[in-house]
């Protein structure tokens, strides 16, 4: 892959991803430019702060509430988890239980428990646990 910046007089930023085909791959760094600047509102302590889509590891509905975790922040959003997962789709989020979204690029390891279920050691040292209901799903995701 060769990677070019060309500075010129737009009013805008403009990528172009030039290849000889559009794979899987290339769909996803696309997703991951347009999604660069995406942000979410979520409530901190007595404040609303604004997180970029990236930066989130996991999110969780817990007693009817939802927050999203970063790598050093717990904030409360105004979602139900499915109306996240239908804003983030296109991205690399997916859904790994009823109750939980973990953002793929955010996984460290990944390891097969003896019920068929996954456990995820996100990039904050966090585990997060994959259903048997998503487990195969993430595998044909990550193609192992």
């Amino acid at each position: 892959m060769e990677v070019q910046i060309k500075e010129c007089d737009l009013t805008k930023t403009i990528v172009t991803i030039s290849c000889k085909e559009v794979t899987g791959t290339v769909n996803r760094l696309k997703k991951h430019i347009e999604m660069f600047d995406e942000r979410l509102r979520g409530k901190y302590g007595n404040e609303y702060i604004y997180v970029n889509v990236t930066d989130i590891v996991y999110m969780e509905t817990v007693d009817n509430r939802t927050f999203l975790y970063t790598g050093d922040k717990v904030l409360e959003v105004n979602y139900k988890l499915y109306e996240l997962e239908e804003l983030l789709e296109e991205h690399d989020f997916f859904r790994s239980s009823k109750a939980q979204i973990i953002n793929i690029n955010k996984i460290k390891k990944l390891r097969p428990e003896i019920n068929r279920t996954m456990m995820a050691t996100m990039c904050t040292g966090e585990i997060v646990y994959i259903s048997r209901r998503y487990a195969k799903k993430l595998k044909e995701l990550l193609r192992i």
